[in-house]
């Protein structure tokens, strides 16, 4: 069996798959899109190529990014507001035929939990599934930084957070679905990692990934196999 087909074998029988958000289960960078809306878009793109090349620490450039951006809360309301949510193609179908099958999905993501909270009630994802970043306002609303001690704050922690989640609810074969460094290094403690290129292709992560997909049909295939 090729290393490809192992991976495909253990998504078929996975108990827990985790899907990255930016890029993956969305189109966008949530927090590329954010910058524009906020009149940064230009520089912080820059800084989020960098980081997803894996030439600065996760932390740093999120540091970076925000630094820059300085979002307040009236501003991130009217972004949510105004700014729709791309979901990529075929996204909610293989959400659900995981969760038909009784697999626990959840999002892992570098993002802000935000954000990403009207993405998970649109995949029925409940928000107990969520391990995302955190903004902090001070009283006014104005921008305060981030919860540094959420571990998708920084490199290595979305392995942190499959370890946990490995842990606590014993799963055997966790499945890391992502687009990006982080999405990859998380893969072990996961058990197998799907790259997907279907929004942007990181040649980085194109050669680290055993299985590496374009359209998630593929992944829904695999999961309902064609009877002749």
């Amino acid at each position: 069996m090729s290393s490809e087909q192992s991976v495909q074998e253990l998504f078929r029988t996975a108990d827990c798959v985790c899907f990255d958000v930016d890029s993956t289960v969305i189109q966008d960078e949530g927090i590329d899109e954010l910058a524009k809306f906020c009149g940064k878009g230009e520089e912080v793109k820059r800084l989020t190529a960098e980081a997803m090349g894996g030439s600065m620490t996760f932390q740093e450039a999120l540091k970076k990014r925000l630094d820059i951006i300085r979002p307040s809360v009236s501003q991130i309301k009217e972004f949510m507001d105004t700014v729709p949510n791309y979901v990529t193609y075929n996204v909610p179908q293989l959400v659900k035929a995981l969760q038909d099958r009784g697999v626990a999905v959840y999002l892992v993501s570098g993002g802000f939990r935000c954000l990403i909270e009207p993405v998970a009630d649109i995949l029925n994802i409940p928000k107990s599934n969520i391990y995302a970043n955190r903004l902090k306002f001070f009283f006014n609303g104005e921008y305060a930084g981030f919860d540094e001690n959420e571990p998708t704050s920084r490199s290595g922690g979305k392995g942190l957070v499959i370890k946990r989640l490995k842990e606590q609810h014993g799963y055997q074969r966790l499945i890391m679905i992502g687009d990006g460094a982080t999405d990859a290094e998380a893969c072990p403690p996961a058990d197998g990692f799907i790259g997907f290129g279907g929004n942007v292709v990181r040649e980085e992560v194109k050669k680290r990934a055993s299985w590496y997909v374009t359209e998630f049909q593929e992944l829904i295939n695999v999961l309902t196999p064609q009877t002749k």
